[in-house]
């Protein structure tokens, strides 16, 4: 069960952010009740995040958690799943503490890996693929 207290969300999200995490820190609130209610949401059924990003667009990806990477690549394009080759991976964090993707590769944090890897949540991945 997941309970929330609409009203001080809602009294929340009309403060400016200094203020809101004031009292969110007074009452002891780590996180906003929607943050709470689709993560909790996303574990009752048993999802997980990948993303992709390109020059013009990052998008997330929602997939059963245990998706192998050539399932995941179909979520995409039934084309990327049909002509997979591998899928070039980093994670959420490793890239955010790089700062970009070129110097994760530098440091040797973007692994290869095969269509039976089993994607974590907060995967970051460019999906190689011929057809």
């Amino acid at each position: 069960m997941i309970s929330i207290c609409a009203k001080l969300e809602a009294e929340l999200s009309e403060m400016n952010p200094e203020d809101e995490i004031e009292f969110r820190n007074e009452l002891n609130i780590k996180e906003s009740g929607i943050n709470r209610l689709v993560s909790d949401s996303y574990e009752s059924l048993g999802l997980i995040t990948f993303f992709t990003t390109g020059p013009d667009e990052t998008r997330a990806w929602s997939i059963r958690n245990g998706t192998e990477a050539q399932a995941a690549a179909g979520q995409i394009h039934s084309d990327i799943q049909r002509g997979f080759i591998r899928a070039e991976i980093i994670s959420y964090e490793a890239l955010i503490e790089s700062g970009n993707e070129s110097k994760a590769r530098n440091n040797g944090l973007l692994r290869q890996e095969g269509k039976n890897y089993t994607m974590r949540d907060g995967d970051v991945v460019n999906f190689l693929f011929n057809v």
